[in-house]
């Protein structure tokens, strides 16, 4: 099989065009990334083709904080539309042409229209149903801030219908679609893997206090809210949420409504800090309000750190419920109170949801396991086309 990918940036599209060369299937992978930042990927120079010039004029705009939100969205969306037509005029003849979500329009259509597949992958929920919740999330707390730029959406509308597949990484991604009228026969849902060789317990969490961690961009659109309100009311006379990630404007704009006490706001930690974190909390907790699949989840248990997470994290595809942690309602303040009080009750139980966790982790498929995936459905898929 020839098959070609485009990404904006790295993703987890290098896992996968490693995976695709390793079995000798990759002709090329393009990325809005410059070359500097791609060689620590591995894959070989004549492989990786890269268009960088918008999305680093983007990046460093946005790092430095020089301009505002209608110049990111100008920026975003020209450098879609300009990568798309840079992609089109090198694509070589391909079996399939995987591109993120909102690249490859044109490229996708010129790849079916020489006999090869489109598929359209997909990170997240359907982006109309991603808009439209955390859109509802901003106007719960009265907020005004725009969720994303009207012109990505329907581009990325255009993409679902002109695609041959949608690939998405968890079973509440898959039903977002479905949701949004997708047809189910476009589907194809295919689990990230799971790399966990750094992620292990260093640690066990203290016996005289209650730890509770939050790992993950400090946002409305990861249900920080409701976790806030739950830990506030949770009854303990020593317990201490850390939270780890950067944290979001759209939160910095309400924090001061929120309640903060034992609450320690770290900013991004190094990796070696967050597994650290994770050893010595005694639950980890996720109540996004939508994500396509949650890595920091996996990276929890095989530290032996139960979860509680939220439907709309991919939970049910990493953990059971009642097992290895919780799955509770999105916006359910009372469902996370309730799950981290019956941890912080019952030390035992605590016990067999660590130990569960360690032994669920080793099943998770790493990226071996995801080019396995990937390799069987495009086999199908073009033998199908032929």
């Amino acid at each position: 099989m020839r098959i070609v990918q485009a990404v904006f940036g790295v993703f987890h599209h290098f896992e996968l065009a490693r995976e695709l060369e390793r079995r000798g299937h990759l002709s090329a992978i393009y990325s809005t990334f410059p070359w500097r930042r791609l060689q620590r990927e591995g894959l070989p120079p004549s492989r990786v083709q890269t268009f960088p010039w918008i999305h680093t004029a983007e990046f460093l705009l946005q790092k430095y904080r020089v301009g505002g939100r209608w110049l990111y969205d100008q920026l975003g969306y020209a450098n879609a539309l300009a990568f798309d037509d840079w992609t089109l005029r090198r694509i070589p003849a391909c079996d399939a042409f995987i591109a993120i979500s909102g690249a490859g329009l044109k490229t996708g259509q010129k790849v079916q229209r020489g006999g090869g597949i489109y598929i359209c992958d997909r990170g997240s929920s359907h982006q109309r149903y991603q808009e439209q919740i955390v859109t509802d999330e901003h106007r719960r707390w009265s907020l005004g801030l725009p969720v994303s730029d009207e012109r990505d959406t329907v581009r990325e509308e255009k993409i679902y219908e002109a695609a041959d597949f949608i690939t998405v990484p968890s079973g509440f991604a898959e039903r977002s679609f479905i949701e949004m009228g997708v047809p189910r026969e476009k589907m194809r849902r295919i689990p990230y893997g799971v790399r966990l060789e750094r992620f292990s317990p260093v640690g066990e969490p203290p016996t005289n206090r209650f730890e509770v961690l939050f790992a993950g961009g400090v946002s409305l659109r990861k249900g920080v809210p409701y976790l806030l309100d739950a830990f506030a009311r949770l009854q303990h006379p020593a317990k201490r949420l850390r939270v780890a990630g950067a944290m979001q404007p759209d939160l910095q704009a309400i924090l001061q409504r929120l309640p903060q006490d034992n609450v320690e706001f770290l900013g991004s930690v190094p990796q070696d800090r967050l597994i650290e974190l994770m050893s010595t909390s005694h639950v980890m907790v996720l109540p996004s309000i939508e994500e396509g699949l949650a890595l920091v989840q996996g990276q929890a248990m095989a530290c032996g750190c139960p979860v509680i997470a939220s439907t709309n994290t991919g939970s049910e595809d990493l953990f059971s419920d009642g097992v290895e942690g919780f799955i509770v309602p999105i916006r359910d303040s009372d469902a996370i109170l309730n799950r981290m009080q019956q941890i912080m009750e019952d030390p035992a139980l605590r016990q067999r949801m660590s130990e569960a966790a360690l032994t669920r982790v080793k099943s998770l498929g790493g990226w071996q396991d995801y080019g396995d995936k990937w390799e069987e459905f495009l086999r199908d898929a073009t033998d199908q086309k032929s």
